[in-house]
């Protein structure tokens, strides 16, 4: 591999790890307000949730681009008061990647939420417990394996992640360009085949390693909270 594609290989790993290590929590608390009974304007936060799924990516990214660009609302105000800007930075293809993977984290997570039986919880809290409490000792360890799907599903679509990217960031080397960025680039060359080639392997091994990890761990967490409950 080259020195170029080496650095998409690192540049994909650092900003999938990242964008997953920042949105998970984010997800957990999104799906945890999901599962609760209705309360209103639970509706208009299922469907804002759920647009990265539903929009073109560069939709998305345009979104971003419009809200932290320079001159967006938030990219101004971010710039001038604390320094941090987004465009053309690893920071932002994080938050394009985190943006977009958000959804598929919380529907993991939501699933798992809702499979906890929610007597437990309620008799946490009968035993003097606070609400957070309850959450932080039962539902959630026992939502662990949902977590940990979660968790995967959004460091895959990280990986994988082009459209909001491209569009939020651009496509510069070193900084933004991530594996499908690399791949695309490789393709617009009249000689990248082989290069293109040598970034799609890296893509699937990276994906089925994912998958591998990510079921091991499920059935070694599944068997482990299967005997924590048998005691």
């Amino acid at each position: 591999m080259s020195e170029l594609e080496q650095q998409a290989l690192l540049l994909s790993l650092r900003v999938a790890a990242t964008a997953t290590l920042f949105a998970l929590p984010i997800a957990t608390a999104l799906a945890w307000l999901l599962a609760r009974p209705r309360w209103p304007g639970k509706p208009l936060l299922e469907a804002a949730i759920n647009l990265p799924l539903v929009l073109p990516p560069v939709v998305i990214g345009y979104a971003l681009l419009l809200a932290f660009g320079r001159r967006g609302p938030l990219g101004a105000w971010l710039h001038d008061w604390l320094g941090i800007s987004f465009v053309f930075t690893f920071r932002g293809a994080v938050l394009a990647a985190a943006v977009m993977a958000l959804p598929l984290m919380v529907r993991a997570v939501r699933q798992a939420l809702e499979a906890v039986d929610g007597g437990l919880e309620d008799a946490a809290r009968s035993l003097g417990a606070s609400r957070l409490d309850a959450v932080a000792s039962v539902t959630l360890p026992l939502a662990a394996p949902g977590l940990l799907s979660g968790a995967v599903l959004g460091f895959a679509a990280s990986l994988g992640e082009f459209g909001a990217t491209i569009t939020f960031v651009s496509n510069v080397p070193g900084q933004t360009q991530t594996l499908p960025l690399a791949i695309y680039s490789a393709l617009q060359s009249a000689d990248g085949e082989q290069a293109a080639l040598r970034l799609v392997l890296c893509s699937v091994v990276l994906a089925l390693l994912a998958l591998a990890l990510a079921q091991w761990s499920h059935r070694r967490l599944a068997r482990w909270l299967g005997a924590q409950g048998g005691r």
